[in-house]
């Protein structure tokens, strides 16, 4: 049996919950979780937000753990090693998506606590290649948020090949943010970060950023008028985002990473007379979270993490919900 912490109904506390996983299928491996961060999905999925939570509901997908048992056909990991667990907890394996390696645009991907059971337990399975191994160098007590916070904001350098030259401003030093601006500074950016409290100005320097630009003040918007080539946006709330794309660069991009549930409100006058784009991007490829681990460990990048026990997660997700993290929480079982 697999001890977990489930919520039976939507927004209620998590309660004890066993669960029988039934036998381990030939692809499949079995962690023994280590310490699984709380991500503000875990929430929206907690009180069934985006209408497809399944209850009792497990949350849980920023895993760190000791792969204790592999099905008859895994090979890519071995007993005994420290991997990760994302957002991803299994893929087709055979759509275009999966064949050309964006495993993590795939229709038929399954999400690790959507229809499946996810870290708030002392174990967990998973599809072996969604799971990715931990490299030397990468704090594992503070890598869980990594599996989702961080690649969540590393996969667009990737994919629109932001160059170290870039002028890129991040919107939000939040859990994600405060991730973004360390990716953006050891990528070599010049790194602006939007945020609405000035409290969080000299951390968010100390973090990265070369500037930073108070985003209620009109006028500090207007004078960075068309400054970047990427911008990032990390919040959840609506904003008047035609004053940022007006900050955008000939050719500028307006990046969401943030699930903002709110319509998009834009002046398309904004977008063809600079040839601007807008976008938007998911978790990454477990080949992109391998290299966005590797580039955490050679420039020492580790979110910025609260601890609690799994004995303590109400207490940690009423935290998470008021909105009083700093930067990320981390559950553990040590």
């Amino acid at each position: 049996m697999i001890k977990a912490y489930a919520a039976m109904e939507p927004g209620a506390a998590l309660v004890p919950f066993e669960y029988e996983p039934g036998p381990l299928a030939n692809n499949e491996v079995e962690l023994k979780v280590e310490s699984c961060g709380i991500c503000h999905s875990d929430l929206s999925m907690l009180d069934n937000e985006w209408g497809f939570t399944q209850y009792p509901f497990v949350g849980g997908h920023e895993v760190i753990g000791i792969v204790e048992a592999v099905g008859s056909s895994v090979n890519n990991v071995a007993v005994g090693q420290r991997v990760g667990l994302g957002w991803h907890s299994g893929y087709c394996n055979t759509c275009a998506s999966c064949q050309a390696g964006d495993q993590n645009l795939c229709s038929s991907a399954q999400p690790t606590i959507a229809g499946h059971h996810g870290g708030f337990a002392d174990k967990v399975r998973a599809d072996a290649n969604a799971v990715v191994a931990l490299p030397e160098g990468v704090n594992p007590d503070s890598a869980g948020p990594l599996f989702c916070g961080g690649i969540t904001v590393f996969n667009p350098l990737v994919q629109f090949g932001i160059k170290p030259t870039s002028k890129v401003g991040v919107i939000g030093i939040g859990g994600l943010g405060h991730i973004a601006l360390q990716f953006l500074n050891a990528w070599g950016c010049e790194v602006t970060a939007f945020t609405s409290s000035e409290s969080k100005k000299e951390e968010a320097l100390k973090l990265g950023a070369h500037h930073v630009l108070n985003s209620s003040d009109a006028a500090q918007l207007e004078a960075a008028a068309g400054r970047f080539d990427f911008i990032i946006s990390t919040v959840n709330v609506k904003l008047d985002w035609n004053e940022y794309l007006a900050t955008l660069a000939p050719k500028g991009r307006l990046h969401f990473v943030g699930a903002t549930l709110a319509p998009l409100d834009i002046n398309v006058f904004q977008l063809i007379g600079s040839q601007r784009e807008i976008s938007g991007s998911p978790v990454g490829s477990p080949g992109t979270i391998s290299q966005m681990l590797d580039f955490a460990a050679l420039h020492n990048i580790q979110p910025v993490t609260e601890y609690f026990r799994f004995d303590q997660i109400n207490e940690a997700l009423t935290k998470l919900r008021e909105g009083k993290a700093h930067y990320r929480i981390v559950l553990t079982n040590k």
